[in-house]
């Protein structure tokens, strides 16, 4: 297949472009710094020569957005917002236009649009989306509203002849430098990889070897459209998923942290909390419902084997 994936540059992007390629798939990525051959340039908000490479594409797999590994300061919640709004849009101008348009358009989305709870974990018929529980800062509804938005400006572009799934994506777990399983574990080689508030917040997150098979089901299953949660079935506490890190890498002990200390410290490394406190309960309903497997369902040993890949 012939793939373009827009923001293919990131941490998902190189996941996805390594797998992709190594199957004898041509990839091209769309970003504002091409650097090979089979990078385009494009400024994520306006069309240009890039829309040729969607016209005649089998696939369309969009990632572009500015990182939410920030502070959420208004610029920055502003260009979050924004960068993801302005994507999608034109990603779907592009494909409105083509005179061979392609058949599937995989939209990146989040977890995030869930609510904030300790409770039933959420799947795409029965999640409720925002809100939560009654200690949830006011300023994390505006992950929940950007979101809606990007979901928003996928579905309404007019595409009647490409099928598009909006993937509600926990965290990506890979060895991969930069990435989440990496800034976790330095915490915990640090010795800062203890409980969090107490670490009752449940995380949501997927094994990057399932983030790609879930991908090219979602590109042949053309009975599923709309949006779809690429989560492991089984999440995680924090306290026990921290553990599980140091277990796997052989450390001993990891110091707790208070919610204010957890303040401080996404203060120090310009991040913000909602990262690390936010209870993120996403299972993969419809993903299971149409008969996808996962390789690596449990985090203890989805842990073991990252730290593997990592040494």
């Amino acid at each position: 297949m012939r793939i373009v994936i827009p923001g293919g540059t990131g941490q998902i992007g190189r996941i996805l472009d390594r797998a992709l390629t190594a199957e004898g798939h041509e990839v091209l990525v769309l970003t504002r710094r091409p650097r090979a051959d089979r990078e385009l340039y494009w400024d994520g908000r306006t069309l240009g020569r890039w829309a040729e490479a969607v016209d005649g594409a089998d696939a369309v797999v969009n990632l572009a957005g500015r990182s939410v590994n920030c502070r959420y300061t208004e610029p920055n919640q502003r260009e979050m917002l924004d960068s993801r709004v302005d994507s999608a849009r034109v990603v779907g101008e592009a494909v409105a236009a083509a005179k061979r348009p392609p058949r599937v358009w995989l939209q990146m989305s989040t977890a995030t649009i869930y609510a904030h709870h300790f409770g039933a974990p959420h799947d795409e018929e029965s999640g409720v989306l925002g809100g939560g529980e009654p200690d949830v800062p006011r300023y994390w509804d505006f992950s929940v509203d950007i979101a809606r938005a990007w979901e928003r400006a996928q579905e309404i572009s007019p595409t009647p002849q490409t099928r598009k799934v909006a993937l509600r994506c926990a965290m990506v777990m890979s060895p991969d430098r930069g990435g989440a399983f990496d800034m976790m574990l330095r915490l915990a080689r640090c010795g800062l990889g203890g409980p969090i508030d107490g670490g009752s917040q449940y995380m949501s997150w997927i094994h990057d070897r399932d983030l790609v098979r879930a991908v090219r089901f979602l590109l042949d299953r053309e009975e599923l459209a709309g949006p779809v949660n690429l989560a492991s079935p089984h999440p995680v506490a924090q306290r026990a998923f921290m553990r599980a890190i140091r277990r796997a890498w052989g450390i001993p002990v990891g110091l707790p942290a208070t919610r204010w200390m957890a303040e401080l410290g996404a203060f120090a490394l310009r991040s913000d909390t909602e990262l690390l406190l936010k209870s993120r309960t996403v299972v993969p309903g419809r993903l299971q419902e149409a008969g996808f497997g996962f390789e690596h369902p449990h985090w203890p040993a989805a842990a073991v084997d990252l730290a593997r890949r990592r040494r």
